[in-house]
């Protein structure tokens, strides 16, 4: 969600550039300068569109992840990727020349694009929660109803929402006037619709997502708690079902293991792999058992803690600075504006990271896909 709020500076540098020696040595640093952001910029664009498209690649080619988990997180990936196609490139563009050239058209397409790609994004971390935390609390029940239509119909009510809340300044924006200035920004000249994009955007789904998520770790250790206690009991069908129902959150909540697996199938299996503890051996194996769901459940709460991290370091900045700068209350520098603008892009590299890179099925993709490119 590219802004530039303020004038543009190039009139000072071009005036430079006919100035004494000390002012043309200047413009070189700066032109240097303006060398390694664009190579660092462009940089992190092409990874951003790489690991997407590798993430869409391994999910439209490998039939072991066609699963509705993973077609909201293919959904993510296509997100993601047109922020790194329609919006990073032009924006870096628009920083090197530090004023817009490509007339109005363009500019209310990109705007357009950008606000409505970044919002998608952030959505989809939404929805994404949101199926988690059935897939959790109604495991059973949600399994039945966990398909890929289901699936389509969330992504659609994203993308809907996402419109919704970026295309309402097209009807008011005088973009004339922000053209003849060699400008292409977000006006905030609508308080209203400041704090209605900023809620819808960011704030709400962020609240959303921190409720859901500490929901589902609340219940993996409440079951945790549970299964504590039912070593106590002497009740083998009672520690039996207290293991079953534990590991099946536990796996659940796992971001590695969510993304594809069935809760119900995962629950037919382990209720197979466990049983109540007979014997010393059986109890030796039980308590294994009980240490390997421990286990997942901690490296559950360390990737839970990555996802909310990168989420809210990537995106808060930005949010806090348009909302800010609606209530004229701050004014950032282009170069502030710039840097909280691409910390936001960042994120879209960093979902695709985050919901694959610990999943063994996404592994084994990309590992096919690269021995795939190796061969060709």
């Amino acid at each position: 969600m590219e802004t530039h709020p303020g004038d543009s500076t190039t009139g000072a540098n071009v005036t430079n550039c006919t100035g004494p020696p000390a002012s043309t040595l200047h413009v070189i640093q700066f032109t240097d300068g303006m060398a390694v952001v664009v190579i660092v910029l462009g940089l992190l664009t092409l990874l951003t569109a790489l690991i997407n498209g590798a993430v869409i690649l391994a999910i439209c080619t490998t039939k072991k992840l066609h699963l509705p988990a993973n077609y909201l997180i293919c959904s993510l990936a296509v997100t993601d990727f047109l922020v790194a196609l329609l919006v990073m490139p032009i924006s870096i563009l628009y920083i090197t020349m530090e004023t817009w050239s490509l007339g109005q058209v363009v500019c209310e397409v990109w705007l357009s694009m950008d606000m409505t790609c970044c919002t998608c994004s952030i959505l989809h971390l939404c929805v994404i929660a949101l199926d988690r935390y059935w897939a959790i609390t109604k495991a059973i029940e949600y399994a039945r109803k966990r398909s890929a239509r289901r699936a389509a119909l969330m992504v659609a009510t994203v993308w809907v929402i996402s419109v919704l809340i970026s295309m309402p300044p097209l009807f008011w924006r005088q973009r004339p006037r922000v053209i003849r200035h060699q400008q292409c920004v977000i006006e905030h000249d609508h308080l209203g619709y400041t704090i209605y994009a900023t809620l819808g955007a960011f704030y709400i789904p962020m609240m959303v997502i921190l409720i859901l998520y500490y929901r589902i770790y609340h219940a993996a250790k409440t079951l945790y708690q549970k299964r504590g206690s039912s070593r106590h009991l002497s009740s083998r069908s009672m520690g039996s079902q207290n293991s079953v129902d534990h590991c099946r959150v536990s796996h659940t909540f796992c971001v590695s293991d969510l993304s594809n697996s069935d809760p119900t199938l995962a629950t037919e299996k382990l209720k197979a792999a466990i049983r109540a503890p007979s014997s010393e051996a059986d109890v030796d194996g039980q308590e294994e058992k009980n240490q390997i769901c421990t286990s997942r459940e901690r490296k559950a709460a360390r990737i839970l803690g990555l996802i909310l991290g990168a989420f809210i370091i990537c995106w808060l900045p930005f949010f806090l600075k348009e909302l800010l700068v609606g209530l004229q209350v701050f004014q950032p520098s282009q170069l502030i504006s710039d840097f909280l603008t691409w910390l936001g892009y960042i994120n879209s590299l960093i979902n695709p990271l985050l919901y694959t890179s610990f999943n063994d099925d996404f592994k084994l993709a990309f590992k096919k896909l690269l021995k795939r490119k190796e061969h060709v």
